[in-house]
């Protein structure tokens, strides 16, 4: 499904058509290690089930570049062993189905440099194509005139839809405005977690911190479902 001209929901990644470019965003690799510490007994199939589903994804296209767009990984003082080993793989097995990996720098990834020095792989804080930006999201950098959308991770944005008397919680992608730009932002490709509730939790990404009744919602499921906007949603679950 496109979500803009050009470029087009895949799973839970962007795929820009033209440049043949595969946009992921947070991994964390590392996040069921995380739990574990903390006594959240939860099973460490994350990256098995991640790198299942990332196969399926880059054979469905052809990839000339593959972006990530920030926290990779989890751990914000310290890399776990877990991370090193898992994070490494992923970057390889990336390489071997694309010419060129970006790194967005997350707020997660405060060491991520040791790692990406590995495989000589560059650390940015943004990246531009065409008339596009691509940030993390956690912060909001000086926006060039000429850039007409931006692209975020960061949020792990949500949403919950009522059908009485479930309730089912899916991850989906965001499409509005921030001032005269189009924002879309990306689900986690954090597979242990559906994300944040947009309409019940509270909202990191000061990009978001604005009226989203008019954003339009993209659901991941068994396909991509439109849902239209937010405040269509609310007036559903109501």
């Amino acid at each position: 499904m496109q979500i803009q001209k050009g470029i087009e929901i895949t799973d839970l990644c962007l795929y820009i058509k033209k440049h043949k470019l595969l946009v992921i965003g947070d991994v964390h690799i590392g996040y069921e290690e995380e739990l574990n510490k903390k006594g959240y007994l939860v099973p460490r199939v994350h990256y098995k089930e991640t790198m299942q589903r990332l196969e399926k994804i880059v054979k469905s296209k052809e990839i000339e570049t593959i972006l990530f767009i920030g926290d990779l990984k989890h751990e914000f003082g310290t890399i776990s062993e877990t991370e090193w080993r898992n994070t490494l793989k992923l970057l390889d097995f990336c390489a071997k189905h694309c010419n060129k990996i970006i790194l967005i720098k997350g707020n997660h990834d405060t060491i991520l440099e040791p790692i990406a020095k590995k495989r000589k792989l560059e650390i940015v804080d943004e990246f531009i194509v065409d008339n596009i930006l691509f940030i993390h999201g956690n912060i909001i950098p000086n926006i060039l005139e000429n850039i007409e959308t931006i692209i975020i991770g960061h949020e792990h944005p949500a949403i919950s839809i009522i059908d009485p008397p479930r309730v089912e919680k899916y991850k989906c992608f965001l499409k509005g405005k921030y001032k005269n730009k189009q924002l879309i932002v990306l689900p986690s490709f954090n597979l242990v977690t559906e994300g944040t509730d947009i309409l019940k939790e509270q909202l990191l990404s000061p990009f978001l911190k604005q009226d989203l009744n008019n954003f339009e919602v993209f659901i991941v499921a068994d396909k991509i479902y439109s849902f239209g906007k937010i405040s269509k949603i609310k007036k559903i679950n109501s």
